[in-house]
């Protein structure tokens, strides 16, 4: 197991306990209590956890949210392995933009402690660098949204059209070979924003989003330098994002998750949604191979 998988194991188990004993975390990860100590140290340094007389407590953990209760642990081990491909990717002293995704949070989360230049539009992403000494952090205005904790509207997208940022890091609802959806008329309109602002995008979206459509088109994925997805996803993917000029990372699915490695969900395994006129085609051809005939 690696280090990074470790620890991030590690804090959900002291999450969803709320408190957790010495003891307890080094039964539960099968390590020695040096090994805990050390990740224990490494996470409080990153505001994640707090020592306390017989065990640690949780720290900096996601709002109560809606948009965080719902879905937040949907999908949450390949949410966890595409942050920290993400999060590699990024140099310290790099200015970051970081949308209001449960998958962007991840990334924010493993950028704590690093020297950057942080935006965002999210409060829960802001609150995790409100009180890092080495982080600058730039958090747009506008309407909040209730439901996810962002900042919407024309003030945001008046600001955003003032900054360039070297990464835009940005989560989508779905996509298809059309590009990304939404699911917030307002928020696609500052995503759009956060795409003009940028130096790089980078999308961060679990398999189960390919093959799906969300209320609003954002962008087409011309727009998009690299996508990181998992393991999950159908490879056929792969030639739709490369055709749009785009690269494609898949992060490796945790070991403890062979059911997600083997059995990717259903949205991962559709074929990517072809213009209308070659699936038309494409579905008579098939008919008439079936039929024996020509299409």
């Amino acid at each position: 197991m690696s280090t990074q998988l470790r620890r991030t194991r590690l804090i959900d188990f002291i999450r969803s306990r709320g408190f957790a004993a010495l003891d307890e975390l080094v039964g539960e990860l099968g390590v020695s209590e040096s090994t805990v100590r050390r990740d224990l140290d490494s996470l409080e340094e990153e505001g994640l956890a707090r020592r306390t007389h017989g065990g640690v407590l949780a720290a900096g953990g996601p709002p109560r949210l809606a948009e965080f209760d719902e879905r937040q642990p949907a999908n949450w081990a390949a949410k966890r392995a595409i942050a920290a491909a993400a999060a590699a990717l990024i140099a310290d002293g790099e200015t970051v933009l970081l949308d209001g995704g449960t998958t962007t949070y991840e990334v924010a989360r493993l950028l704590v402690g690093r020297s950057l230049q942080v935006v965002t539009n999210s409060l829960p992403v802001a609150n995790l660098f409100a009180a890092q000494a080495r982080t600058d952090l730039v958090l747009l205005g506008g309407y909040v949204s209730p439901r996810t904790g962002v900042c919407l509207g024309p003030y945001a997208n008046e600001l955003l059209g003032r900054l360039h940022v070297t990464t835009t890091v940005l989560s989508a609802a779905g996509i298809t070979a059309e590009g990304l959806f939404n699911a917030h008329l307002l928020l696609a309109e500052t995503e759009q924003a956060m795409l003009r602002a940028a130096g790089r995008v980078i999308v961060v979206a679990d398999s189960s989003k390919f093959g799906r459509k969300s209320l609003t088109f954002v962008s087409g994925l011309d727009a998009v330098d690299l996508v990181v997805s998992d393991t999950g996803l159908d490879g056929s993917w792969r030639h739709v994002v490369a055709a749009a000029g785009s690269a494609l990372e898949l992060a490796a699915l945790p070991e403890a998750d062979p059911v997600a490695a083997v059995a990717p969900p259903a949205a991962a395994r559709r074929e990517p949604e072809l213009p209308r006129g070659r699936d038309a085609a494409r579905k008579r051809a098939v008919a008439a191979k079936r039929r024996g005939g020509r299409a």
